[in-house]
């Protein structure tokens, strides 16, 4: 399972910033999460408008972090 990181910070406090987690599909490559995850990113930010985007990026969740 590979997952998409996006890094997050909120409108009303620029510096109150967070990681947000998001479950890509599962047997996907890290360039195919690349690829696919814009409208991913657009929907969270669709639920989220007190929050803005300031980067993001895939990878592999490592064993011992939450899930």
């Amino acid at each position: 399972m590979i997952a998409l990181i996006i890094t997050v910070c909120a409108i009303a406090l620029p510096a109150q910033c967070q990681d947000e987690h998001l479950p890509m599909a599962s047997g996907a490559s890290p360039r195919q999460c690349a690829m696919s995850a814009p409208p991913y990113i657009a929907k969270w930010v669709d639920e989220h408008p007190q929050w803005r985007v300031v980067r993001w990026h895939c990878e592999i969740p490592h064993s011992n972090d939450k899930a």
